[in-house]
């Protein structure tokens, strides 16, 4: 098993007023050359909104892009024509394929809080795809929950990627198993609150372990902790 541990205060930060964003990985002027990627983890934004602020249309193209509301809402608009109000409990998937514009902006004026992950698909160029569904919570307890999948039969959505993504809500001193979906894989741990130990390593709010070598990960919440798992290929 081999495994890198990032500390919440390692990550990049950049505080624009109206967005303040912390990042995983290297991202717009934050630039790191240990912490690009994560196998074809490449972005894991913890972003900040003000209320009625936002991204004004933009582009982006092949790259899967997948989108959790922590708290508050976001008003999504492209240029398929979809608009929709994600809210805290939801997820949202777009596969930018050939290319898309969109916005993204806070419609209320609680502040917004969202986890933003990209993930370099195994497809290039393929017909932008929007969808959104709202979480099972009850089924995250002491569970990783599926939320992403490469399956359109599976539970969740699905992107262009042999990757998953899962949540799970862990009462206190409760000991989970992580087992990783496919070979050659890894997984990045985001610990979103409380405090865990995950293969040796104690992890507090936002803090976040990435493991691969292996094919189990024992998961113990110290307290109880809400934890996000990106399993994707290290090898792309």
């Amino acid at each position: 098993m081999k495994t890198i541990f990032h500390s919440e205060e390692s990550r990049g930060h950049a505080n624009h007023g109206w967005l303040n964003a912390k990042h995983s990985f290297s991202f717009a002027s934050w630039y790191n050359p240990d912490r690009v990627h994560f196998g074809a983890l490449r972005v894991l934004n913890d972003d900040i909104v003000a209320g009625h602020a936002g991204f004004g249309k933009h582009p982006h193209d092949n790259m899967e892009i997948i989108t959790i509301p922590l708290k508050g809402a976001i008003k999504h608009e492209d240029s398929m024509g979809n608009s929709s109000i994600i809210e805290a409990g939801e997820i949202q998937v777009m596969s930018a394929g050939t290319g898309i514009l969109h916005s993204e902006l806070n419609p209320i004026k609680e502040e917004l809080n969202l986890f933003q992950i990209w993930i370099f698909p195994n497809k290039q160029n393929v017909e932008p795809r929007y969808d959104q569904f709202k979480m099972d919570q009850s089924g995250m307890k002491n569970n990783f929950l599926q939320l992403v999948s490469p399956s359109t039969d599976d539970e969740g959505t699905w992107i262009h990627q042999d990757a998953w993504i899962t949540m799970a809500k862990i009462d206190k001193n409760t000991t989970l198993d992580y087992k990783l979906k496919k070979e050659g894989n890894g997984v990045y741990f985001m610990q979103v609150d409380g405090e865990s130990n995950i293969s040796g390593q104690h992890l507090k709010q936002r803090d976040a372990l990435g493991v691969w070598d292996t094919i189990s990960v024992s998961v113990e919440a110290m307290n109880e902790s809400t934890i996000v798992a990106i399993e994707v290929p290290m090898a792309f």
